[in-house]
């Protein structure tokens, strides 16, 4: 660590958000290698080192003789005030090196409201925010991540965007770049080289043009870049590098723990969820290589407890077989094993026994929506009767709290689908107080309610966005329903909400807005205490530019949308398809009942762990 850094740490909260050295860090001889590559989170120290992505990455990157992956966080507001008013830019946490100075600089983008973020951390570290300002090979600024599935809001800013899986695309990127910087290439004869890389889209080779009604015209490539680039995937979950270490933090982090991802994709095909349909097809892992996964983490890091990641967990095909094996070993060994992204409508007896040999904790389900006819809208596929019948079934087993997630601002949804969420979360509370193998003093029902985006690659992506007066009257019609203090309501804040909105399904004009509301001090969007909606809606309106046409519009099927050039294996037809059986209330059976045709299996040579 440079003595300028350290010597800052004793005025700052939480030091070790800045000092690196913990266990399994990677630390290398910076002469013996030819590529150093800063991997950024832009949001802070706890919230990133619980990110299995950059995990992964690290992993991947280091695993390479001739390169070195350090990890950057964004700097809370404490350091990064003492950090400008020292000189101090923008530094890696194994080294302590300045970013400024490194082969490649990636950030992953989980959430549209960390883009300020982004570029805080590109001007804190002294680079020119904006792409055509940087002139030079290196360093190279790449974005990967879900928010790439329409990444026009930040093109100006982004020389490469990974889109797709990057496990074998980053080294690709790495082996060009390389090669590159030893035949002393210029910045535009990398981009030419890499725009032919799989999974890799070079924004600055599409020219965008408009309507007169203002929606787009064309994203016509130049350089010969391909017309519609592909996103990379992994296709057998069994190979592919998976970290046998994590590194393990000196602080609490959000999620603590060892973590073995399960599978990838999901089979459900809830219309509103944007992660169920870019990350097809489906791909599972075998139960012995989660096991040999999941032995090696726990032994590498000393953790107590293990989660296993994936969009649905209880819907791996060997379900039973793999948590037989799993509570053999972490049973014996006191390791506690967590089963987050339960489905109700497949939480058999099986799995109740199951659970009932590792820590009890709150049981969390997803309703979604608070009616049969809305759940039917979203593809939900989840009733009632279900719901109910999961809950005895914990009841039965000794849980007294249960979680439950919904959205507010659905298609066609009104004020009874409202009344719904509060009618569902009572009749829980009345299945806890008749269940005869219920005892102690209640239960508590917690619900928590999104607010629902239309997102890119979704049967939803041409939807209009509720307004934020709609939904905070939907609220208000929520609370005022709810009967009972046994349940808890809690909600996203709707501003944020319409931010989100806009730069979700935004296109190349927001570039310049987003620039403006970073001058204007915008950062930690997503954190409530800092989002300043005001200073937003400023830069909105210096650029002549309505948020609202992008959230509360309704896009026809004809309208060319700014991410229908990206090719995340998703017919469009498919889409269309689904958005009009979602408007007749009907439901598309999952992906193991009948396959729908997405067509995200011929990414994968065609074929889908889903298909028989």
């Amino acid at each position: 660590m440079k003595k300028e850094v350290e010597k800052l740490l004793q005025y700052v909260q939480k030091p070790a958000r800045y000092t690196g050295g913990e266990l399994n860090s990677v630390v290398k001889d910076k002469d013996k290698i030819d590529l150093r590559y800063a991997f950024c989170f832009p949001d802070t120290y706890e919230i990133g080192m619980s990110h299995l992505g950059l995990k992964i990455l690290y992993g991947v990157t280091n695993e390479r003789d001739d390169a070195w992956c350090e990890r950057v966080f964004a700097p809370d507001t404490d350091m990064e005030e003492l950090m400008r008013k020292n000189g101090v830019p923008l530094f890696a946490l194994e080294s302590g090196d300045y970013i400024k100075d490194f082969d490649m600089i990636g950030f992953t983008l989980q959430y549209e409201l960390c883009y300020t973020n982004m570029l805080n951390m590109l001007d804190l570290a002294g680079l020119p925010l904006l792409t055509k300002d940087r002139c030079e090979l290196t360093p190279i600024i790449a974005v990967g991540g879900p928010c790439t599935c329409n990444p026009e809001p930040i093109v100006d800013f982004v020389d490469i965007v990974f889109i797709g899986e990057g496990e074998e695309s980053t080294n690709e990127v790495l082996d060009l770049l390389k090669d590159c910087k030893k035949k002393g290439a210029t910045k535009l004869e990398f981009l030419e080289r890499a725009k032919d890389i799989n999974g890799i889209y070079v924004p600055s080779f599409y020219e965008d043009s408009y309507n007169e009604d203002e929606t787009l015209k064309e994203l016509k490539p130049t350089h010969n870049a391909p017309a519609r680039p592909k996103k990379s995937i992994i296709s057998d979950m069994n190979t592919v590098y998976y970290p046998t270490e994590f590194v393990v933090p000196f602080i609490n982090v959000v999620f603590d723990r060892a973590t073995e991802e399960i599978f990838r994709g999901c089979i459900r095909g809830c219309r509103f969820c944007q992660a169920g349909f870019i990350y097809r097809p489906i791909r599972e892992k075998s139960v012995e290589t989660i096991n040999k996964q999941s032995k090696a983490l726990i032994e590498s890091t000393g953790y107590d407890e293990l989660s296993l990641c994936s969009l649905s967990t209880s819907d791996h095909s060997d379900v039973d077989n793999m948590l037989n094996s799993l509570i053999d070993w972490t049973e014996k060994d006191k390791i506690n094993l967590s089963l987050p992204s339960l489905r109700v409508d497949n939480f058999s007896d099986e799995l109740v026994k199951k659970l009932n040999k590792v820590r009890k904790s709150g049981l969390t389900f997803a309703p979604e929506a608070g009616t049969q006819r809305l759940r039917d809208v979203i593809n939900k596929n989840v009733t009632e009767e279900e719901v109910l019948t999961t809950c005895n079934k914990a009841f039965d087993n000794g849980w007294t709290s249960v979680k439950l997630y919904f959205m507010m601002g659905l298609p066609t949804e009104t004020m009874e689908d409202i009344e719904g969420i509060a009618d569902l979360g009572m009749k829980v509370v009345h299945a806890f107080g008749k269940n005869p193998n219920t005892k102690g003093s209640g239960v508590q029902v917690s619900i928590s309610c999104a607010s629902f985006i239309p997102k890119p690659h979704t049967p939803f992506q041409w939807e209009a966005e509720d307004t934020m007066e709609s939904l905070k009257a939907k609220q208000k019609h929520l609370l005022e329903s709810i009967p009972s203090r046994k349940i808890k309501v809690s909600f996203h804040e709707t501003p944020t909400s319409l931010l989100e909105g806009v730069l979700a399904r935004g296109d190349r004009r927001l570039n310049k807005v987003l620039l403006d509301a970073f001058n204007n001090g915008c950062k930690f969007d997503s954190w409530d205490d800092k989002f300043n909606f005001d200073a937003w809606m400023k830069a909105f309106e210096d650029n002549g530019i309505d948020p609202f046409f992008y959230t509360q519009r309704q896009r026809s099927f004809d309208e060319l949308l700014p991410w229908d050039h990206l090719d995340f294996g998703i017919s469009r037809k498919f889409l269309e398809n689904e958005n009009k059986k979602a408007h007749e209330n009907k439901t598309t059976p999952h992906c193991r009942i009948k396959c729908a045709g997405c067509g995200a299996n011929m990414l994968n040579g065609g074929h889908c762990d889903a298909r028989n």
